[in-house]
């Protein structure tokens, strides 16, 4: 006689960037196992890869892509998956900023971290007075291969640009539009190295007020007593 089946648990929650609801599923003993490896790695593209297949596998709504999903997506969703399948809390080492050094573990309710978005944001970028440029937002795989951030002061050129040309969704004025799906690479960059300081400026503005993991807590540190606010971005800050 075949051993029975366990019942798994669904929920549902809602993509911050979309707002479309999504059923999934808590993940399981050998997901777990895929994760634990992964960390253990210490690896960030085994991470990402783990994340993106476990994700997959939770996941029961038909459609999702998990590769399309934006970085601050597959963070909370994740985040939450994990919530249902190992605990509601998560145990995170923090630095204490008086003195740079000092660790404290705290526990902090998942259901408590949520994807923050700045008012000031906006996914159209206005480049002159006749072109502007709808922006889309970074896939995980993107951030791993960027360094996982935008930065205009980074010696690597080449990487901050890639990380433009493949958030470009669409160029238009009032009489045109170009999918950027329908450009080469190469046409892309070229239009992207005609821009001026002013305009990469805007695109910088882009990325770093685009919606983010985040969650404020207050610490106290144990040796100088002093307490202080601590902000954690992005889910590695609640895997330390």
């Amino acid at each position: 006689m075949p051993l029975p089946k366990i019942n798994t648990p669904t929920y549902e929650l809602e993509i911050p960037s979309t707002g479309k609801k999504i059923r999934y599923r808590p993940f399981l003993v050998r997901e777990e196992k895929i994760l634990i490896m992964a960390l253990e790695s210490e690896d960030m593209k085994q991470i990402t890869s783990a994340i993106v297949q476990i994700l997959t596998e939770c996941i029961l709504t038909k459609g999702v892509k998990i590769a399309d999903l934006a970085t601050f997506d597959i963070e909370y969703i994740f985040l939450n998956v994990r919530a249902k399948s190992v605990g509601e809390t998560v145990e995170v080492n923090v630095i204490c900023p008086d003195d740079g050094e000092t660790q404290v573990k705290m526990e902090i309710d998942i259901d408590e971290i949520k994807v923050q978005k700045d008012k000031e944001h906006v996914q159209i970028v206005r480049l002159d007075d006749e072109l502007s440029m709808k922006m889309k937002y970074p896939s995980l795989e993107q951030f791993v291969e960027n360094n996982f951030e935008y930065n205009s002061d980074n010696n690597d050129v080449d990487k901050s640009l890639d990380m433009i040309v493949s958030c470009i969704d669409m160029i238009y004025n009032q009489e045109e539009s170009w999918s950027a799906a329908d450009c080469t690479k190469k046409e892309m960059k070229e239009f992207v190295d005609q821009m001026n300081t002013k305009q990469l400026k805007e695109i910088e503005t882009f990325f770093t007020t685009m919606p983010k993991l985040s969650h404020k807590i207050q610490v106290k540190n144990p040796k100088t007593k002093v307490e202080s606010e601590v902000v954690l971005e992005g889910l590695a800050s609640f895997f330390t």
